[in-house]
């Protein structure tokens, strides 16, 4: 158990290198990962939820209720701001005379539509942000999702291509809201008992591992395609998701300023808004898009591993910035 927790800690640390690792190996020899499609991929996002609702207690839900005006600004800026980015980085700048291809659209849509990522609540306990606020937002727009996202990505995407919007509601209810709710359950009832708590510990390592396996199959099944489309094709897709990750991270903290949010809840919304399940957009992608788009789901798998480093990145500046502050106040004290 002392190993796995090792393990465990040190992916949770270089979560976004272990990713990056995982799509170049698997870009080189995609046969490691060619079995995670399907069911296999559907399953693997299940267990990561469930390992998020392993995390859940009472007291989280409580948050939801004690505090419904900041979850109700933080969920209802997740699911305008960033379907409305991504529409406008996609769709919009057509009306500029700058066409962006079909598969990009459709996918970093979905992923503007999907909830708030897994690995958010981590990012905000680093930068000292409110992690209570992370964790109630993490849970409303997860419990949401089932409803909300299919009807955005029907209403932006739906002209671009047919969405099984009803399908879609099934599929993220299953392996996202039950998972979630097996998972809370289990933490309510067992959550005291001494060798639960060894198994919570280690949960975030397979929780890394599952991501990775999504990653990996998404690069294994996209593979030859990718190499069809060349460099030209990938630069664009980087570009789009940066500027959509970015610009998230952003609106969300200026979202919490307007509110007159603490710095903390700011840095928190600007995470939240910014950090998408990127991962469930992956299973939507692969699951729902094969045929009609099938490339759709390189935006998605490129947003797994981006939205790990550049979340990593913004709460090591956050704390960074906490850190420099500190040391002119203890100096102008002097």
């Amino acid at each position: 158990m002392s190993i796995l927790l090792r393990i465990s800690q040190w992916l949770s640390t270089y979560t976004s290198y272990f990713i990056i690792a995982i799509a170049v190996i698997t870009f080189f020899v995609p046969e490691i990962f060619q079995w995670v499609k399907g069911n296999v991929q559907s399953c693997i996002l299940g267990f990561i939820m469930l390992t998020m609702g392993l995390t859940l207690t009472m007291q989280d839900i409580r948050i939801l209720v004690a505090r419904p005006w900041d979850i109700l600004i933080g969920t209802c800026s997740q699911f305008t701001l960033m379907p409305l980015l991504a529409w406008t980085l996609t769709i919009g700048v057509g009306y500029i005379g700058i066409e962006i291809p079909k598969p990009i659209v459709v996918g970093i849509i979905l992923v503007g539509c999907c909830p708030g990522g897994v690995s958010s609540n981590i990012m905000s306990y680093l930068c000292k942000g409110d992690v209570a606020f992370s964790v109630g937002m993490t849970t409303a727009s997860t419990l949401l999702a089932p409803v909300v996202t299919p009807l955005l990505i029907l209403f932006l995407a739906g002209e671009k291509v047919e969405v099984d919007a009803w399908g879609m509601f099934q599929n993220i209810l299953i392996v996202t809201l039950l998972p979630v709710t097996i998972g809370f359950f289990c933490n309510l009832f067992w959550g005291k008992n001494t060798h639960f708590k060894q198994v919570q510990t280690v949960m975030p390592a397979f929780s890394v591992l599952g991501l990775a396996c999504i990653v990996g199959g998404v690069v294994a099944a996209v593979h030859d395609k990718l190499l069809m489309e060349g460099v030209p094709f990938f630069l664009l897709v980087f570009a789009v998701v940066v500027c959509h990750n970015s610009c998230g991270y952003f609106f969300g903290y200026t979202v919490g300023r307007i509110f007159g949010f603490s710095k903390a809840k700011n840095r928190t919304i600007s995470i939240e808004v910014g950090m998408q399940n990127a991962g469930l957009a992956t299973v939507l992608s692969s699951t729902f898009f094969a045929i009609s788009c099938p490339l759709a789901v390189i935006p998605c798998a490129v947003s797994c591993a981006w939205h790990s480093i550049s979340g990593t990145i913004l709460a090591s500046w956050f704390a960074a910035r906490d850190k420099k502050l500190t040391n002119k106040e203890n100096i102008f004290q002097k």
